[in-house]
């Protein structure tokens, strides 16, 4: 049977995969146990969490110097702040993660022997039971820690902080908590409406690690698994679109080589070239099926507090004054793998196809609502005629601009996601727009590129806009723009048109002093600039 790329839970022997104890300091982790440390492990979702774990779990029980047990916890989400019933379940978790491994009573017993125990010791007698019966030291790993709320998560947090000084005799040698976010970030509202912060609860953490994405050598090495399975091969010039489209997360990773390689049904055909227009495509059609990682990460898009920090990224603020935004709601959106933040840079969307989705999420129902057709703006030789569209919306954004931008959540970048609904409903007959923004961009670049023909390899015709926030002199700001726009027509390479758009949200302003188009000629190039 050939082999898969994976898109759901474990890897397992029949999936392509990446050696998951390659994937963190393994000798750093064998130290830390050596020391009795406890630490926690965090990563986004559907980042090979689990893999890696039942992998050093596997790896401990194999030397033999430790019994080692993973168990995930999530089952007790459902009863939240119902301490019982979570401190229980993850009683019962833990014996069956034993006992699948070690095929003996021991945890069974335990678990029997502190029935009927006060419910904030129960746990903590229960480890010590199990560790005094055991004849090596125990490596606890408890993965879905987060997924605990509220009382429950305090009252394990804590149980387990309380056997810290009997290890490793009479509690575990090294615990490691698994999760989404470091426990030091929690803030855990219990049932009285106090807030307890993970630290407080879990003072005795050694470290935190986590757990990275996949490098551009692991693409290409999980990419060639594939080829050396099946004799299919993947074009060089696909493997940097892979890279800028994920930037290794690996669930992106995976599912896009098994898009290109099984959903689009021609290329099971194993004698196809995987070539770049084919990856465009894959890429298209995992954005437009929203997969779960996808929906989870659509879903987070309505917090308030993803919002706080993903909003001046898609506004083009120049700067923001992060005083006003909560550190921790930074690190959370960082935590869920939505933005990455890099020494001395500005905080960026985390890859290609993260920035591809939020523009187009928070303008679904908007796209769906346009009565714009693709076909009223082509032209005979099936390319775009960029003139007319933008002569359409301006039109449009006079007429329903301020009634459609209330309708955004992410008011403050209305201007420029209404612009790009509206491109987005027209290209959707045939086409890609390729976006650039973020904070200290002051504009958002993007490049349309469309396609002439329905075959592989054809000509495609690449327009080039900016979009601009007015702040200050228009002439000042034109003349930056038009350096901009030039500058990315060049960066671009082969581009027919390039605009250059600007919003003047000067309340004072009519319209009729707002709506005009003028061309201009920049570096050899004409450049049409546009006021809305």
């Amino acid at each position: 049977m050939e082999r898969f790329f994976n898109t759901a839970g474990p890897q397992t022997p029949d999936s392509y995969t990446i050696d998951p104890l390659s994937r963190f300091d393994l000798e750093d982790i064998l130290l830390m146990i050596r020391q009795q440390r406890y630490f926690v492990m965090h990563a986004p979702r559907q980042t090979g969490k689990t893999s890696c774990m039942l992998a050093l779990r596997d790896y401990l029980n194999k030397k033999g110097d430790y019994i080692a047990v993973y168990a995930n916890v999530e089952g007790g989400q459902a009863s939240r702040n119902d301490k019982e019933t979570v401190v229980k379940s993850t009683i019962d978790t833990l014996t069956g993660a034993y006992r699948l491994v070690f095929k003996n009573d021991k945890a069974d017993l335990a678990r029997n022997a502190v029935q009927g125990l006060s419910v904030d010791s129960m746990l903590s007698q229960y480890l010590s039971l199990l560790c005094q019966s055991l004849e090596k030291p125990l490596v606890l790993i408890i993965d879905e820690i987060d997924a605990l709320v509220g009382d429950s998560l305090v009252s394990i947090l804590r149980q387990i902080r309380s056997g810290y000084a009997d290890r490793p005799k009479a509690f575990p040698q090294t615990i490691i908590l698994c999760g989404v976010r470091d426990v030091r970030d929690y803030r855990i509202v219990l049932s009285n409406q106090d807030i307890v912060t993970g630290g407080s609860a879990f003072n005795i953490k050694a470290t935190s690690l986590r757990l990275g994405n996949f490098s551009k050598e692991e693409i290409h090495e999980l990419y060639l698994q594939h080829t050396q399975e099946t004799g299919q091969q993947f074009d060089e010039a696909c493997f940097p679109m892979v890279w800028d489209a994920t930037e290794g997360q690996p669930w992106l990773v995976n599912a896009l080589a098994h898009e290109v390689t099984w959903n689009i049904r021609e290329n099971r055909d194993r004698s196809v070239h995987i070539i770049p227009e084919m990856i465009d495509k894959a890429i298209e059609n995992l954005i437009y099926r929203r997969d779960t990682h996808i929906d989870i990460l659509i879903d987070k898009l309505e917090e308030p507090r993803v919002r706080r920090v993903i909003e001046p990224m898609l506004a083009n603020e120049d700067e923001v004054d992060d005083a006003l935004i909560p550190t921790d709601d930074i690190q959370y959106v960082e935590d869920m793998g939505l933005i990455k933040r890099e020494r001395g840079k500005q905080r960026r969307i985390a890859n290609g196809i993260y920035r591809e989705i939020i523009p187009r999420e928070l303008t679904w129902s908007t796209q769906d609502a346009l009565t714009q057709q693709p076909q009223w703006y082509q032209n005979p030789d099936n390319s775009l005629n960029m003139e007319k569209l933008l002569l359409d919306f301006q039109q449009f954004f006079r007429q329903n601009a301020d009634a459609w931008i209330g309708r955004f959540d992410y008011a403050e970048a209305g201007p420029q996601l209404l612009l790009q609904a509206f491109l987005q409903r027209v290209v959707n007959g045939g086409g890609y727009i390729d976006r650039e923004y973020g904070l200290g961009r002051k504009r958002t670049d993007l490049l349309i590129r469309k396609p002439l023909t329905d075959h592989y390899g054809g000509p495609i015709q690449r327009i080039v806009l900016e979009l601009k926030i007015k702040r200050g002199d228009l002439g000042k700001v034109i003349e930056k723009g038009l350096e901009q726009t030039a500058g990315y027509m060049d960066a671009v390479g082969s581009v027919e048109e390039g605009h250059l758009i600007i919003f003047d949200r000067t309340q004072e302003k009519t319209w009729d002093e707002r709506i005009w188009h003028k061309p201009y000629e920049y570096g050899g190039r004409t450049i049409m600039v546009w006021g809305m």
